[in-house]
C-alpha cells in the first residue's frame, strides 16, 4: 500500500520536476517473474525505473539505508528490501530476497554492473543476473537509463531540475537452454548477451573489466541486488 501511495505522489512531482521519456514498456509482461536489468549511471535510477513500469519492483539495498527512521520508511515505500550483513554471506542472503521476488510472481529491479559507473562506460555485467534468470525461470529486460548522470552526478547532494531523462526499455531475453545443466560458462554467455542488449540501448561505450566501489564512490540502493554467488537450485 505504502509504495502505491508514494507512486502516486512522486510520480507527478518526478514528470513536473524533469522531462521524462519512457521508451518501449510494453516489453514488460503484465504478469509473472520478471527481472528488468538496467545499466546504472546515478542514485535516482531506482526512482525513475519504477516511475515507468505499471507494476511494483523490488530492489534489494544496503541494511545501512533503514538505520534512520527518518529515511527508512521511505526505501521501503519505495520498494528496497533491506539487506542484513551480519554474519554469514550477504551474497546469499541477497539472492534469497531476490529469489522470493522472482518465486511470487513480482518485479525485480537489478544492476549488473553492481555500483554506478565512474566515467559513463558501461562495465562487464557480474552473473547474479543470469542465475536468477535461469534458476527461477523468469524472462530478463534490459534496460537503459539516460540522463540520469546529468540529473544527479555522482557525489552531488541534490538533483538538478529540469533535465530531461529517457528509460528505453527492450524486449525480453530468455534462456533457452536447460537450467539443471548450467554452468559458470552458460551464466557468462547469456550475463554477455544481456549487457549487450543494454549496451544497444544505451549507447554507451563497454569497459572490459568490472566497476568498483571505489571507483563508483561507493554502491548506491539497489546495487546488491546483483548476486555474484551460485544459487540453490531447490
Amino acid at each position: 500500500m505504502a509504495y502505491w501511495l508514494v507512486k502516486v505522489v512522486l510520480t507527478p512531482l518526478l514528470r513536473l520536476g524533469f522531462r521524462v521519456t519512457c521508451e518501449g514498456r510494453d516489453a514488460v509482461p503484465s504478469r509473472g517473474p520478471v527481472i528488468m536489468a538496467s545499466n546504472r549511471r546515478s542514485f535516482v535510477d531506482s526512482l525513475f525505473l519504477p516511475l515507468t513500469v505499471r507494476r511494483r519492483v523490488t530492489f534489494v539495498a544496503k541494511a545501512e539505508y533503514f538505520e534512520s527512521w527518518k529515511t527508512a520508511w521511505f526505501f521501503r515505500a519505495v520498494g528496497m528490501i533491506p539487506l542484513k550483513r551480519e554474519g554469514g554471506s550477504a551474497s546469499e542472503r541477497a539472492l534469497a530476497a531476490a529469489r522470493d521476488v522472482l518465486r511470487g510472481g513480482g518485479v525485480l529491479g537489478i544492476y549488473p554492473e553492481g555500483t554506478r559507473s565512474p566515467d559513463g562506460r558501461l562495465y562487464k555485467g557480474h552473473t547474479g543476473v543470469a542465475r536468477l534468470s535461469i534458476h527461477c525461470g523468469a524472462p530478463v529486460v534490459p534496460v537503459a537509463q539516460l540522463g540520469t548522470s546529468e540529473v544527479q552526478p555522482i557525489g552531488a547532494l541534490w538533483p538538478r531540475l529540469f533535465r530531461p531523462v529517457t528509460v528505453r526499455m527492450g524486449a525480453p531475453l530468455h534462456w533457452e537452454g536447460d537450467a539443471a545443466g548450467a554452468d559458470p560458462q552458460a551464466y557468462r554467455r547469456f550475463t554477455d548477451e544481456i549487457m549487450g542488449a543494454i549496451q544497444r540501448l544505451s549507447g554507451q561505450e563497454q569497459a572490459s573489466g568490472y566497476a568498483t566501489r571505489d571507483l563508483g564512490r561507493g554502491s548506491a540502493p539497489g546495487s546488491e541486488a546483483e548476486p555474484t554467488v551460485r544459487p540453490a537450485t531447490s
